[in-house]
Parts: C-alpha cells; structure tokens; sequence
C-alpha cells in the first residue's frame, strides 16, 4: 500500500520541490555508474553519507546534509521523490519559497541528528531523503489532515486505486515507522526507522507555528481540514485483473 497522489494540486509551481527532486535525481545519475565498484562507493559513502561513529565524534557535520542527496538504488530514489511530488507542494504553498526549503534542509538535519543519537557508534553509512520527508508529511498532516490521498493497494494479483483521509494514510505510516524503530537495531544499518520517526515528529513541531498563526483549529474549519485549493477529481477505475467466477 503506497500513495500515488493527493486531490488538491499546489496553488502555485513548486519550485522548490521540483529543484529538490532535481537534485537528488541528478546526483544520483552522477554516481550510479560506480555502484557496483565496492571501493569507490564506500569512499563516496565515508565522504557524504552520515556515519553516526564520525558524528558523535564531531566529525562530517556537513554530512548530516549532504547525505540527504544520496540514494542506495532506484527504488529507494523513486519512493522518496513520489512522497515529496505527493504532500511537498502543498507545504511549499502554505510556507512559500525559501521557508519552505530552510523546513526542509533543518528538519533532515534534525531526523540525522536522532538517527546518530540512537546509534552513537554505528560504523553503518546511512543515505537518503527520507527523514526530511517524513518531516513533511508530519506538517502535512497537522495542516491538512483530511486532505484526500489515493493509495494504490497490492494484494499479490489484486491491484485497487482507494481515496483515504491524509490522517488514515499518515497515521498508518507513522506507526509502521515507530514500531520499526523498536524492532530495529540502528548499530546493525538497514532502515534508518528512528530517523523516519524522529523527522515526522519534528516536522510536525516545526508547523506548530505557522498552524496557530493561521488560526489553530479555526483554519481546519475554514479549510475542512484540506489545502485550500480546489480539490481535483479524479476518475478511478476497478481493477483490470480478470475475475474467476465461483463454480
């Protein structure tokens, strides 16, 4: 089960969004050639991913944002930028520009911070953009909680397009991530689940502000609790997949 889109397109070009999304596919395509070099790798990975061991010792600060750029394959790239195209522009709507960015470089280096502070000494590189993600969609759901999200569901041969609230997906999500962390060991590498976690939470204290300065509860209920757009429909279809009738 994963998100495809939301109902309400930004009200405006994201372009903060899309020159993040840019980014992180562009640097990608600039390393991916060395992947299956070991040695070459490794080194990109000691220079720019966050090593916790290296942190904790006061060491490769800066990788606590260079690492956000870099992804471990294509699939880790292609979900991360599918979350961001689906909750960041409407996030860099209600922020604008350069708020919006400052949210999401300070909210990555945050979800960082938390990962190298549940593993202290974890020698592991750890790479990718979805801490500061999870931050958006923290403030996404504290913003726009009832906001519509179509989630494409997978049941081996069944495949089924669903409209759910913002807060059923999220919160769906955010509890997948919470008892990873507590099933997970950080020293061990794998998915940095404390940084998913830790980032929604941050993400979501960080929109503390800007949700009482639009009036707290009174702009859920100008709102609904959606973007303040106009909510696009879209047609959904059942599933192509042939259906055996019961004899």
């Amino acid at each position: 089960m994963f998100p495809i889109r939301d109902h309400n397109p930004s009200g405006r070009t994201p372009y903060v969004v899309y020159s993040l999304m840019a980014a992180n596919v562009l640097i990608f395509l600039s390393y991916v050639g060395i992947m299956n070099d070991i040695q070459l790798i490794n080194r990109l990975y000691y220079d720019y991913a966050i090593i916790p061991a290296r942190v904790s010792d006061g060491v490769a600060l800066e990788t606590l944002i260079t690492s956000m750029f870099l992804h471990g394959g294509w699939m880790h790239l292609a979900g991360n930028m599918l979350f961001l195209w689906i909750f960041g522009d409407n996030m860099e709507d209600e922020m604008g520009h350069l708020p919006f960015l400052l949210f999401y470089l300070m909210a990555g280096v945050c979800a960082g911070l938390i990962h190298v502070i549940t593993a202290p000494q974890s020698v592991v590189p750890t790479i990718g953009a979805s801490g500061a993600i999870a931050a958006v969609m923290g403030g996404y759901l504290l913003l726009f909680p009832k906001a519509r999200v179509d989630i494409l569901l997978i049941l081996i041969v069944y495949f089924r397009i669903f409209t759910i609230p913002a807060f059923v997906m999220l919160g769906v999500w955010l509890g997948m991530q919470f008892f990873g962390s507590l099933a997970s060991d950080p020293d061990r590498g794998g998915v940095a689940y404390w940084a998913h976690t830790g980032g929604f939470i941050v993400g979501l204290i960080l929109c503390i502000p800007l949700w009482l300065k639009r009036g707290g509860t009174a702009f859920w209920s100008r709102t609904h609790g959606h973007p303040p757009h106009p909510e696009h429909k879209y047609k959904l279809t059942e599933s192509r997949i042939p259906r055996v009738p019961r004899r």
